[in-house]
């Protein structure tokens, strides 16, 4: 798993941004990510380098150095970026992320750089291709700071069933989830309820959407960081060596 000049690929990966962080005597604010997000880039073979929010034009110039792009998780997305009015349950919103984290979406589908969604990172990938999500799902966030589980089942013959073929628990903490696919994306996973729980772009498979290079890309609802489980981290890796 490495690119042409033998290094580990490069996989950036998008952060939070945050006021007042505490750490050891400082408060300050701070571009941070949970260490699981970089620890998983590493275990499957890759390098992490996180991206903080920077003005939406610099990203394709970011995601040109990059080898593959992981969307991170976190806050809700802001309605309006999917023509929604605000549900009262939708939480704060987090706007120079949407901006920042939407404009290296599109720029990584531009340029077919291998693209992996995790939980909001899914979100952010169906509304960047014309997707809805539903505000509010009960059930798959139990305790607000505390991961639950359950059953993901893959859809046969799509990219994530060859990466993950069996039914498997997986960490999850979301209260939102994709309500109309879009445009060219297909569901490849599901939880027990019904929830999409995995999108994907096939390439060559259909008539993909203006401006979409037809790369790897995959999102899940998931946290496979918080899990011991590689494979779908190792699929971005190996797309991008």
């Amino acid at each position: 798993m490495a690119n042409a000049t033998g290094d580990r690929p490069l996989i950036g990966v998008s952060t939070y941004l945050e006021a007042g962080a505490r750490w050891g005597v400082w408060e300050l604010d701070a571009a941070l990510l949970p260490a699981g997000y970089p620890r998983l880039v590493q275990r499957a073979g890759g390098l992490a380098a996180m991206l903080p929010p920077d003005a939406p034009e610099h990203a394709a110039s970011v995601v040109a150095r990059l080898d593959g792009l992981v969307i991170a998780g976190g806050p809700d997305v802001e309605p309006g970026r999917y023509g929604a009015e605000r549900d009262p349950r939708t939480g704060p919103s987090a706007r120079e992320r949407d901006a920042w984290e939407l404009a290296l979406v599109e720029a990584a589908l531009a340029a077919g750089v291998p693209l992996l969604g995790i939980c909001r990172g899914m979100q952010l990938l169906n509304v960047a291709l014309g997707g809805t999500l539903v505000q509010h799902l009960p059930g798959h966030a139990e305790v607000p700071g505390v991961f639950g589980r359950h059953a993901v089942k893959p859809v046969p013959g799509t990219l994530y069933a060859a990466l993950v073929p069996e039914e498997m628990s997986v960490p999850t903490f979301h209260h939102q989830a994709v309500e109309r696919l879009g445009a060219g994306l297909v569901a490849c996973a599901y939880a027990g309820d019904g929830t999409v729980e995995a999108v994907e772009l096939p390439s060559g498979v259909g008539e993909l959407p203006s401006g979409v290079g037809g790369a790897w890309v995959l999102g899940v609802q998931w946290h496979p960081e918080m899990g011991e489980d590689v494979r779908v981290m190792r699929g971005l890796v190996a797309a991008a060596g």
